[in-house]
């Protein structure tokens, strides 16, 4: 393994991340906060073993396991840095509930231990929005934006961190690639953050409710979260970039290259959107009451639904009071998650269709034997290696989830709780049911449960094989020649 590339990489990460902290220190300025001043050690630290690996090797070769390894280790010494201010602004009882809280920020996951958060600064406020926008695309395609790397280099960092079975390229260059996805999401960012602004969110709400939009992260400014807002337009907005960020990014391209209907033909696409629409009407319908106006119904169930199948996780009502049908519902979409190449977590779309699809492939050999059958998908023949690889995920997804639960269940909450706790941080959503509702927060958790679901965080944020490769001693054996 070429372990001075991958310190090299890390080095340029972490200064990457002492950069980013600019913002939060210019709002502190901004809003005159004594306490900016708990941005300076951690930005002093990153830059200090920034450097340290700032000289490129001469060999720059990377494969698949240096790829790997390389935005594993990314992501875990980011969230550990990343803890830090929050730690010194004496905001937090431990260093454990700041570094499930940043954890919660860079993987989009938006679950929080914080009870109240109106009473944070500005610039820590920022700070853990920001982190949900820069997660959301990845701060390894960041780096391939800016940075000159040959195209297998790239490829092999842009498979390890970007969600889905399958990672293209939009154009032939990698870096380009690269530069189109951030292009896609700062555009839709801004647009969003003007239309909140638009509708009287005020400026400095309105950017941090898109950083969580956009990276569907779910992390708010006000305690009340987004029902803090009686504003049906502000509903309806957020409702509609939510699940504009679940789509997959590669058909923006599409639509800005002229080849919108191709994009209008994408399977993946119609599905998504037929499952969000059928959910919805299924919910207004099971939530329907004589003493609430339907169209209010309705557009409760649109937000949510967008909200938890993009995995965003914000709330506009208390929906663990809803009934079990439409809790059912929520908890399927938890599942599923958005599309690929998209900012959304869970299983995608994408997988689910390959899913079912080669279940009915095997009930067709079983009722045809003799018959030829192919799983197609975008109407083009699957390999039997996607197949195969789609299987084992959805099986170490399901594996994951299991012992998540089995180790909470060593604390004192109950069934429900744990479960759902589980899968929210798993599938990158936040809010669960029962004690982690949408009214709730992880706060009463253990250290040592705050840091496993952590680690569920990440391994949902990374498709899951870069963290179990990071902790695999077969990661770091030498190749035999």
């Amino acid at each position: 393994m070429n372990r001075r590339m991958v310190i090299f990489l890390l080095g340029r990460i972490l200064l990457l991340e002492a950069v980013l902290m600019l913002p939060s220190v210019l709002v502190g300025l901004v809003y005159r906060e004594a306490i900016t001043w708990c941005f300076l050690p951690a930005m002093g630290a990153l830059a200090l073993f920034g450097l340290l690996g700032i000289k490129k090797p001469k060999d720059t070769a990377i494969y698949a396991r240096e790829g790997f390894l390389t935005v594993a280790a990314a992501w875990v010494l980011m969230s550990l840095f990343g803890a830090v201010p929050l730690w010194l602004s004496g905001e937090f009882n431990t260093f454990w509930d700041c570094l499930f809280e940043i954890v919660s920020g860079f993987t989009t996951t938006g679950a929080s231990i914080l009870e109240t958060v109106e009473q944070l600064p500005h610039c820590i406020l920022f700070w853990r929005s920001f982190s949900h926008w820069i997660g959301g695309m990845g701060v390894l395609v960041f780096v391939l934006a800016v940075m000159p790397m040959s195209e297998e280099r790239s490829m092999h960092l842009m498979r390890a961190e970007v969600p889905g079975p399958v990672v293209g390229k939009l154009v032939p260059r990698m870096r380009d690639t690269a530069k189109i996805l951030y292009t896609v999401y700062t555009a839709l960012t801004v647009i969003l953050i003007i239309l909140l602004w638009a509708g009287g969110m005020p400026f400095f709400e309105s950017v941090c409710h898109a950083f969580g939009a956009a990276g569907t992260g779910g992390f708010s400014v006000r305690n009340a979260g987004i029902k803090a807002y009686d504003s049906t337009y502000l509903h309806v907005v957020l409702s509609t970039f939510m699940l504009l960020f679940g789509v997959n990014f590669s058909l923006y391209h599409l639509i800005l290259i002229g080849k919108w209907k191709n994009a209008v033909r994408s399977e993946e696409l119609r599905v998504y959107g037929g499952i969000v629409a059928t959910a919805v009407v299924l919910i207004a319908i099971n939530t329907a009451s004589a003493a609430t106006r339907f169209g209010i119904t309705l557009r409760d169930a649109y937000f949510q639904v967008s909200s938890i199948i993009t995995t965003t996780g914000y709330a506009t009502v208390n929906f663990d009071a809803w009934p079990g049908f439409s809790k059912m519902i929520l908890l399927l979409l938890m599942f599923m998650g958005a599309c690929a190449g998209s900012t959304g977590g869970g299983l995608k779309i994408s997988r689910i269709v390959i899913l079912f699809k080669t279940v009915r492939q095997e009930v067709r050999k079983l009722l045809h034997p003799r018959a030829v059958t192919v799983v197609r998908m975008e109407g083009k023949p699957i390999h039997t290696d996607l197949i195969r690889a789609t299987m084992v995920f959805f099986v170490l997804y399901m594996t994951c989830l299991a012992a998540g639960v089995l180790l909470l269940s060593l604390g004192e909450q109950d069934f429900l709780t744990n479960f759902t706790a589980t899968l929210a941080c798993l599938s990158n959503i936040g809010p669960g049911l029962a004690l982690v509702g949408p009214t709730e927060n992880y706060g009463f958790y253990s250290s040592a449960s705050k840091v496993l679901l952590s680690l569920e965080m990440l391994a949902g944020r990374l498709e899951l094989f870069p963290i179990i490769m990071l902790f695999s001693p077969l990661t770091y054996r030498h190749r035999s020649k």
